[in-house]
């Protein structure tokens, strides 16, 4: 029996199929089209995971769309109402695009799936949106039961969702409703400091270890007024994204000294101070929140997602200070999840299947999309006159990639099938050792060709992981953040409170500076041979050279563009920046030998 879920048309449209109850396929469709958080119907990514899966074009028993979407439209109307006079400068719009697309999903999907040679099985499902986020969180997840914590920007009215989840039953009990948002709340904050909405908030979480929490007060005093139990209203007196056309109202700009940082202009200590402080509110409501959902619930283990989900430092402060055993979070935790989480919903809540835990997440170390066969690749390069070198033997593979990091080479890896979610776990990655204090440096501006300040996460062998980080669980989705340990850290040196970014970055001291944040900490990956045994295997090759079980590990790909798909996707990334070395399955390109890069070059994202 196959499901396939949907997930589309707002952002960060995404497929997943489920067979049997396994997740088999999952893809997002940015992927394909190489346009970054694409929102347009999935056809790449259905297509895809449909063949994959080996369905038959009569063998779909149910597809399921992970929202509802005339009750998204009754929550837009009445947002513009609210809005008054100023939603008539975008009303018209919002509204047209509804009536004349939005609306008649159903038959978009219906039409999508016949244009790919599919029958449509009747009807088509459709699901809440926060029990899609919450349905990816717990079916997939290794507990047979546990709380259930979902925190986004919005879907329908729910902006919060908690609940509890038991064998293959999913029970929601409580939700925030819009638009009081946690998540648009942090948007905000991301808008005021410069970034991109929905894209830019990773880089307001790493912005906030260079900040002090001098604005925290304000945001609790005048911005948000929160229970105990971790529900809140927001005055949207400060906002003014009822209207839909910006975050703020100019009472936001007044309160926080001034107006939005205008996009690619100096980051000021202003906007690092925001970060902080926004970070810490958010720290605090997400805390409270989990406290109730134990207290309601009386469940020992939580999983989450959501937006707000992928905010490792969060995830990390609440398992260190909240009141749960573990905490499992969707390693696609945004509206692509919700793909799947559709998937799971309709397998064991409507087809009643149903579901066995045996103390692994399902997620197959979410190496769920595409790969590429080895002898095509290598004939390809060949057909193209690009030199490369085969090495067939995994050992001896993973042997020269390690001595080519040793060497200080920055490594493009392409290999195996590639990740689904926002997250490169080795499959579609950039590696660099950790132990240079310059490679930092390099990555953002050579290779990466992003913001100086962002900082870069640590892949470490599971096994040595706790000798080199303060972790209390394992960390296989880069979703929680860990002081790197003492014994591999020496006090930073003391820099003033008007210290720049660059001057504290400098002030960093440890065996990997590469991958330790200005804060001392450091956002983990654990890798462990059964989930990701080539990027294990090349790691302990790394640590048997030089003692240290860590590599950089950084998506591939450059600043506004989607993680690398094909392997024409990562010749043109390696060509087109600073890179040393290309992995495509087995075979090694060294940047020196290839032919001079006429194809096009990369069109960077401003903020």
């Amino acid at each position: 029996m196959n499901v396939l879920g949907i997930s589309a048309l707002y952002h960060d449209s995404a497929a997943a199929v489920v067979s049997d109850g396994v997740v088999v396929a999952a893809a997002q469709e940015e992927r394909f089209t190489r346009r970054k958080h694409d929102p347009s119907f999935p056809t790449n990514a259905i297509d895809w995971c449909l063949h994959h899966a080996g369905v038959a074009y009569d063998g779909l028993d149910a597809v399921v769309y992970y929202d509802k979407p005339l009750s998204t439209f009754s929550r837009i109307l009445r947002s513009y109402a609210a809005a008054g006079t100023k939603g008539l400068r975008s009303v018209n719009a919002a509204v047209s695009e509804w009536v004349n697309r939005k609306l008649w999903t159903p038959y978009e999907i219906e039409k999508g799936l016949r244009n790919l040679g599919y029958d449509v099985p009747e009807p088509i499902l459709f699901a809440d949106h926060h029990t899609s986020h919450a349905a990816a969180a717990f079916f997939p997840s290794p507990f047979d039961r546990a709380a259930v914590l979902t925190v986004d920007g919005v879907g329908e009215w729910a902006t919060s969702s908690i609940g509890c989840g038991t064998g293959r039953r999913l029970e929601l009990l409580e939700e925030i409703r819009f638009p009081n948002s946690l998540g648009l709340l942090y948007s905000a904050f991301t808008y005021h400091a410069g970034f991109k909405v929905n894209s830019g908030e990773y880089k307001l979480m790493g912005l906030a270890p260079y900040g002090r929490p001098r604005f925290a007060d304000a945001i609790r005093e005048h911005l948000l007024d929160v229970t105990p139990e971790g529900s809140f209203t927001l005055d949207m007196r400060y906002f003014d994204f009822l209207a839909g056309t910006k975050m703020t109202s100019r009472r936001f700009d007044h309160l926080f000294g001034g107006p939005p940082r205008r996009p690619e202009s100096a980051i000021t200590q202003r906007e690092c101070d925001l970060a902080r402080s926004i970070q810490e509110v958010l720290e605090e409501v997400v805390l409270r929140m989990a406290a109730h959902v134990h207290d309601l619930t009386g469940e020992r283990d939580l999983v989450m997602a959501g937006g707000v989900a992928l905010n490792c430092v969060a995830n990390s402060r609440l398992l260190a200070e909240g009141p749960f055993d573990r905490i499992w979070v969707q390693p696609a935790a945004g509206d692509a999840g919700s793909a799947l989480g559709a998937a799971l919903w309709a397998w064991h809540e409507v087809l009643e299947q149903p579901r066995v835990t045996d103390g692994r997440d399902g997620m197959q170390g979410a190496l769920l999309g595409p790969s590429f066969d080895a002898d095509e690749i290598s004939a390809e390069l060949d057909r193209q006159g690009r030199p490369h070198q085969r090495i067939t033997e995994p050992d001896e593979r993973a042997a020269r990639i390690a001595d080519l990091l040793v060497s200080g080479n920055v490594v493009g890896m392409f290999q195996g099938r590639m990740e689904f979610g926002p997250r490169a776990l080795g499959n579609r990655s950039i590696l660099a050792d950790p132990r240079d204090p310059e490679m930092q440096r390099v990555l953002n501006v050579k290779i990466k060709q992003r913001e100086s300040f962002r900082p870069f996460a640590p892949a470490v062998l599971a096994e040595h992981a706790h000798e080199w980080f303060e972790l209390s669980q394992e960390s296989p989705y880069m979703l929680f953040t860990a002081p790197v340990a003492a014994s591999r850290r020496d006090d930073a040196e003391e820099v003033g409170e008007d210290a720049s970014i660059f001057e504290q970055l400098a002030a960093i001291r440890s065996e990997i500076p590469a991958v330790t944040h200005v804060d001392g900490s450091a956002r983990v990956q654990t890798v462990d041979s059964d989930r990701a045994p080539a990027f294990h295997r090349l790691i302990s090759a790394f640590h048997d050279l030089t003692g240290c079980p860590v590599v950089v590990n950084t998506s591939f790909n450059v600043r506004g563009e989607p993680i690398v798909h094909t392997p024409e996707d990562a010749y043109r990334c390696f060509m087109t920046t600073e890179m040393d070395v290309l992995v495509l399955e087995d075979c090694i390109l060294q940047r020196s030998e290839q032919p001079e890069w006429t194809g096009p070059m990369p069109e960077l994202e401003l903020d």
